[in-house]
């Protein structure tokens, strides 16, 4: 029987044969519990820190470390699907719970119900699609947080949003070199 799996759903292959969301979740999730590895992220009491990881089938993995009380802001991942889970400490994930254009508008009325929120304790995780927009924030007052993130493909770019209430609004678009 033919694959009928399409690349947009979080469990299915990439057509050039890169890995799904599901197996980067299993990446993550594996390199969460390598304590030597997480051990290897210098911490910083001030901001995040990071290093790249070597991701399975020329994905892109990064380690991150969350001082207490640091955050991403809102942004999406340029259309990649990806993975993330959690090292060490409790991260907390606000996301939409509806696929959002990712071309040819700067601000969005969101409706009501859209919003979700997830915490992910010490080797917890989560895979998503290409069209997945969120934040996620170390709310500890007193304990830092590591995690790993992986993407299919390598980032080609990052939308960063700001929200107020209902209203979603692009403010600028990252490129690769401003965050290697």
């Amino acid at each position: 029987m033919p694959d009928v799996r399409t690349p947009a759903h979080p469990h299915a292959s990439d057509r050039d044969g890169g890995p799904s969301a599901a197996e980067l979740l299993d990446f993550v999730r594996r390199s969460a519990a390598d304590p030597a590895l997480i051990a290897s992220l210098p911490l910083d009491p001030e901001g995040r820190t990071w290093s790249r990881l070597a991701g399975p089938a020329g994905s892109e993995a990064w380690l991150i470390g969350w001082p207490p009380g640091t955050g991403t802001g809102w942004h999406d991942h340029g259309g990649s699907h990806g993975a993330f889970a959690a090292a060490s400490g409790e991260l907390t994930e606000q996301s939409l719970a509806a696929p959002l254009p990712t071309e040819g508008w700067t601000t969005l009325e969101l409706a009501e119900g859209v919003d979700r929120e997830r915490r992910l304790g010490d080797g917890r995780g989560r895979a998503f699609g290409p069209h997945h927009v969120h934040q996620v924030l170390n709310t500890s007052q007193d304990t830092h947080a590591v995690s790993v993130h992986a993407y299919y493909p390598p980032l080609p770019l990052m939308r960063r949003y700001s929200r107020t209430g209902a209203v979603l609004r692009v403010e600028a678009v990252e490129q690769p070199e401003e965050w290697t």
